[in-house]
């Protein structure tokens, strides 16, 4: 029913095909290919990492193929997480137009969702980062709907450091901006790359949206996370959240693993969940990266057919 991959950003040191095979020899089915644009400036954590090159695809294209075919590999999106509403317009016009080249380069892959975020000025508010939302993505959506490709969105805040302070720079953070956000661009091509965690340390229910947008879940992250309650308590919500939660991988935090998977037979999920590993305590090395994926990857079996 569910086809188990991971985010491809862990391993970022590594080549396209080591990545793939390791996906292979290790039991996975799928994994999210990330396609930042190569000499980008994109130095926060995850960030930056090419295992797909957009720019050299037509030359790619039949290398990539024979790497997946040769695995018994697919990959379920292609992932790229910039700020496409950043307050700089040059920047913003950079991470749109590679958006947009994404999306005509998943169809000659036959890579049916793109992943990314929706973007946001963190400086403003919501109602004047959702006009600006207005402007910007119904050409985005367009282009997806004439290239047959899903755009998932990621409802990561993007709200831990200084620079990112006070609004985040993802405004799809909550079931009421999706609400907005999908009525002003009602898109069946338009829908989430959904991420449990996030609700979790925003203290929101984690389990109700699979219900309530089941037909804009288009890909799934299982990432997990940590609230810790005497942290919090010392600091509040309007602290910066990374004094009170830590990302942790699938079964260490407090996401509600048989809750989340139950909703997601319930309303009829078929598709790829994909591991995707930010945990500290597993980057020391080599081994201890391997070790988070392949940890993740027992623990959430007994939830997989």
């Amino acid at each position: 029913m569910f086809h188990l991959g991971f985010v491809s950003a862990i391993l970022a040191e590594k080549p396209f095909k080591e990545v793939v095979h390791f996906a292979s020899e290790n039991g996975f089915q799928c994994i999210e290919a990330m396609c930042w644009p190569k000499g980008g400036k994109d130095t926060r954590r995850y960030a930056g990492v090419t295992h797909i090159d957009a720019d050299t695809l037509d030359t790619q294209k039949e290398s990539i193929q024979h790497i997946l075919q040769e695995n018994e590999i697919y990959v379920s999106g292609l992932g790229y997480y910039p700020n496409p509403l950043d307050p700089n317009s040059e920047n913003a016009s950079v991470y749109i137009e590679h958006i947009k080249k994404l999306i005509s380069a998943a169809p000659k892959l036959g890579i049916p969702v793109v992943n990314t975020f929706l973007g946001r000025d963190p400086g403003r508010s919501v109602d004047y980062n959702l006009d600006k939302f207005k402007e910007v993505w119904p050409d985005i959506i367009s282009l997806a709907e004439k290239e047959g490709v899903k755009i998932g969105i990621e409802n990561c805040p993007m709200l831990f450091t200084k620079d990112e302070w006070p609004g985040g720079k993802n405004l799809a953070i909550s079931p009421a901006i999706w609400d907005k956000m999908f009525n002003m661009i009602p898109s069946d091509h338009f829908g989430l790359n959904y991420d449990p965690s996030h609700l979790v340390w925003m203290q929101m229910d984690e389990i109700q949206p699979i219900y309530d947008f089941k037909d804009k879940l288009f890909h799934i992250h299982l990432k997990d996370v940590k609230v810790y309650k005497d942290k919090l308590d010392k600091v509040g919500i309007l602290a910066y959240p990374l004094e009170y939660h830590s990302p942790k991988i699938p079964g260490l935090g407090d996401v509600r693993w048989r809750d989340f998977f139950s909703a997601l037979t319930t309303v009829g999920y078929k598709g790829p969940v994909c591991i995707e590993v930010e945990d500290k305590a597993f980057e020391g090395s080599e081994e201890d990266v391997r070790a988070a994926i392949l940890t993740s990857r027992n623990y959430l079996r007994q939830f997989l057919s």
